[in-house]
């Protein structure tokens, strides 16, 4: 009998050490998805209205910007920068190289109105730190709020003109609530 135990034993510790490793590359595939993949965030707030709504879950991709530039109108999510664990989603308005303002409540990119520019309805009340000319850097982007009047953006100096590598990512698909799920629109 002792001899069935002992037989035994090897065949449970196998079966515990198969768990172990099973369970160890779930984690490192979850780290990797999250961290180079993509991560869910959900809007809080309104400043994204009509396009996102708050309490909206979205899967963030993070691989796009690896391999392309932003373009304008992307919907993009960065963290903001004095608050942890806080991330803004905002729409990408002037690419870098440009000169953007805003005048009489409306977006001009390199002194030319941004006609194309269907997702702030509004005309924006104030033109914040964009009242002057902003000349953007080679890697530079300033973002609006679909919500223009209602929105903490790059009009304002906390938030300010973005650094290509504070860009998590794109907004790409909503995953709640469930009568909206879809892929989201950039264009």
């Amino acid at each position: 009998m002792t001899r069935h135990s002992d037989e035994k034993e090897p065949g449970v510790f196998r079966e515990l050490m198969g768990w172990l490793v099973y369970i160890v590359i779930i984690v490192g595939l979850t780290y990797l998805i999250v961290t180079y993949v993509g991560q869910r965030t959900s809007v809080s707030g309104h400043s994204m209205e009509p396009t996102l709504s708050h309490g909206d879950n979205l899967i963030v991709d993070k691989i796009t910007y690896r391999f392309k530039d932003p373009e304008r109108f992307d919907i993009i999510v960065f963290p903001y920068r004095y608050e942890e664990n806080t991330f803004y989603i905002k729409r990408i308005i002037g690419l870098p190289g440009e000169t953007v303002q805003v005048i009489g409540g409306y977006v001009y990119i390199n002194g030319q109105l941004l006609e194309s520019d269907i997702y702030g309805a509004e005309v924006m009340d104030s033109p914040g730190i964009a009242a002057e000319p902003i000349t953007l850097g080679e890697n530079e982007y300033f973002v609006l709020g679909d919500n223009r009047n209602h929105s903490a953006d790059s009009r304002e100096a906390s938030v300010g003109v973005l650094q290509r590598d504070e860009l998590l990512g794109r907004a790409w698909v909503r995953i709640f609530p469930i009568d909206k799920i879809g892929v989201i629109k950039h264009e």
